[in-house]
């Protein structure tokens, strides 16, 4: 990195940090602190739902997923929208008119305190790891090929975090996602018409949209109900759709960016404008990946991307097999390049030459997967400990090896900002939830607003510092965007049940809903374990169990009907 890059990253971080604390300085009453002052605009909203879901590892993983796989994966967004306007009719209006500070104060209105403890509680265990694996993520990958310290990465990234959102609550996560969502934009659009002018001048962007086809990686829909197959329509439309009920739903991380709004409408709106921009957001990080992808049909990739994991291996004593492959590999890449080249942006093709074209590029394919399979094998026999999996290190590997000065920079920014605005969400809504959910209901004489303002903070703190702990012990798995993905569908699904519930089955009680909560989140746990579905099912699954064992239950324990109250 040059002068100029540090330059862009710490400037661009400071300035996020410092307007963060400016904005919100007066923030004194706890409707302030941590109910945003239901002050927040519509498009602040929208930008700071988007901003919470997109983490770092959704700029890190999201390229290197396209790069292997294709753009299949944009089918797990396909649901969200439909989930946005399930949100606005219903989950919107019921909060607003309660007047809660998080979604878990309407389950003792509706319940009791017991299941409104629970729920809380099973959000705080899932929230609570995504909050160290989001800034884990950034900090291992960083750490690796940067060669920056790990443990001073994560303290650095949760110390920024953490200084702002102890400062001004609510309101300072969302006015901060805002600018943090300016410099993603921006980093990412740079960064992809700066691939298209890296590629052959004879190769335009439908030329690379062709090659990129021609290896699958433009195949987008997948109508099959295969579920050897995690990413098709059906669990997209299904699946993901109610791990999006879930998780803007209930989620408080989420919902406390619209308990925020000035009004229903303003909360909607916000909604609505994540649930029209999230997709085409999303199919627009995969099409970078995939013209990383296209990029590297004409330009040397390395056989792993982790170059702490290449460096690994060529010290021990599988150095030798590993450069053989690495020999074999160039070989692929060279004849891979050079058909590239003699197809890509040429007309006079027949159907019979575009046909053999295609199946000489999924024979060399199949090659390449061969030999970086052997690679990943060799990595982990010379060290258990190494990350072979290079899925989310490709696009970083392309930021610090290929773009221009300044503008490495402004994407590690890019990535340092999602890890920020993603972990203030969660840690904010963390200390609210603990604050509110589990301290307040546990004081037996009334505090003032001033006392719950000063315990947030505390809260908050106290999250922050577990999360650094928990990023600084944590390991990776095949893909962090999924890794996030399948913590939240383990536990999203159950706790959607249990507010389908309360909203609208109003035969079932308090005791029913508990029992079946509890065994529900065993079952969805184990069958997990047993990998008998793909994880975005466990969604569906985990909602319809719990409904299904508390009407069931009903039938056989009695709990006195509870009259919907205000609650704190």
């Amino acid at each position: 990195m040059q002068l100029i890059d540090w330059i862009i990253l710490l400037g661009t971080l400071t300035f996020i940090v410092a307007y963060g604390v400016y904005k919100t300085r007066n923030n004194s009453t706890a409707r302030d602190y941590i109910g945003g002052g239901n002050k927040t605009r519509w498009w602040t909203i929208g930008l700071s739902t988007m901003a919470t879901q997109a983490s770092a590892i959704t700029f890190l993983s999201t390229p290197g997923q396209a790069f292997h796989d294709g753009m299949g994966f944009v089918q797990f967004y396909l649901g969200l929208p439909i989930a946005m306007v399930v949100i606005c009719l219903f989950f919107i209006p019921i909060y607003r008119k309660l007047n809660v500070y998080t979604a878990y104060e309407y389950l003792e209105s509706r319940f009791d305190r017991k299941t409104r403890t629970l729920t809380a509680i099973l959000f705080l265990i899932q929230r609570g790891l995504a909050a160290g694996l989001t800034i884990f993520a950034p900090a291992i990958i960083l750490s690796a090929v940067l060669g920056w310290h790990l443990t001073g990465l994560t303290v650095l990234i949760g110390s920024l975090v953490i200084i702002y959102t102890v400062s001004g609550g609510t309101e300072a996560v969302s006015v901060t996602h805002k600018q943090q969502m300016a410099v993603i934009l921006t980093g990412m659009f740079a960064a992809f018409f700066i691939i298209l002018s890296y590629l052959p001048e004879n190769i335009n962007f439908n030329n690379a949209l062709e090659i990129a086809g021609a290896s699958g990686k433009m195949e987008i829909l997948d109508f099959s109900f295969d579920f050897e197959n995690r990413y098709t329509f059906w669990s997209g439309i299904i699946g993901g759709g109610f791990l999006a009920l879930s998780y803007f739903g209930t989620d408080q991380s989420q919902v406390q960016r619209y308990l925020g709004g000035r009004s229903v409408k303003e909360s909607r709106m916000g909604m609505i404008m994540n649930g029209m921009l999230k997709v085409p957001l999303q199919f627009f990080i995969l099409l970078v990946g995939v013209m990383v992808f296209v990029f590297y049909q004409f330009n040397d990739a390395p056989l792993n991307f982790n170059p702490a994991a290449t460096e690994t291996v060529l010290n021990s004593e599988y150095g030798r097999q590993y450069e053989d492959l690495m020999v074999q590999h160039d070989e692929i890449q060279q004849k891979k390049q050079n058909l590239n080249l003699k197809f890509a942006g040429n007309t006079n093709f027949s159907s019979a030459e575009i046909t053999n074209f295609q199946q000489e590029i999924e024979k060399l394919n199949a090659s390449e997967t061969q030999t970086r399979k052997a690679a990943r094998e060799l990595i982990d026999a010379s060290d258990e400990d190494a990350e072979s999996n290079d899925k989310d290190y490709v696009f970083i590997h392309f930021i610090l090896n290929n773009l221009p000065r300044g503008l490495i920079g402004l994407l590690l920014a890019v990535i340092l900002s999602a890890a920020m605005s993603s972990t203030a969400s969660e840690l904010n809504a963390l200390s609210s939830t603990t604050s509110i959910d589990l301290y307040k209901r546990s004081q037996k004489t009334e505090k003032s607003d001033e006392h719950y303002v000063k315990a947030s903070k505390w809260f908050t703190l106290l999250w922050g510092a577990i999360a650094i702990a928990f990023a600084s012990v944590a390991s990776l798995f095949d893909n962090l965007i999924q890794l996030v993905n399948i913590i939240g569908s383990i536990f999203y699904g159950n706790v959607l049940g249990i507010f389908l519930l309360a909203f609208f089955i109003k035969i079932v009680n308090s005791n029913s809903v508990f029992i079946a909560a509890i065994i529900t989140q065993i079952i969805i746990i184990i069958i997990y374990k047993m990998d008998v579905l793909p994880y975005l099912w466990l969604n569906l699954v985990g909602c319809f169990l719990v409904i299904a064992l508390a009407l069931l239950l009903e039938l056989f324990i009695k709990t006195p009907t509870h009259k919907i109250k205000k609650s704190t």
